[in-house]
């Protein structure tokens, strides 16, 4: 894989395209990066207690490192 986790870059393709941001993540076997600010969903949690709410977190998923590119 042409990254490494800590390195900046950009998104070359996606709904993301243009934006940059730092790897938190990766995952050679699945030649993924998980990038920070980048591909954010919804999860939606259920309650840990009885009497507890649930919560919507937004995570950042992973994507494919081919659509990356090392910023200068």
């Amino acid at each position: 894989m042409h990254v490494k986790k800590g390195d900046n870059v950009v998104i070359l393709s996606g709904k993301d395209k243009g934006k940059s941001g730092k790897i938190l993540k990766s995952i050679p076997k699945e030649m993924k990066v998980v990038v920070e600010g980048i591909n954010i969903k919804k999860i939606h949690e259920k309650a840990k207690k009885k009497d507890g709410k649930g919560q919507i977190i937004e995570k950042a998923m992973p994507i494919y490192a081919s659509t990356v590119k090392l910023a200068k």
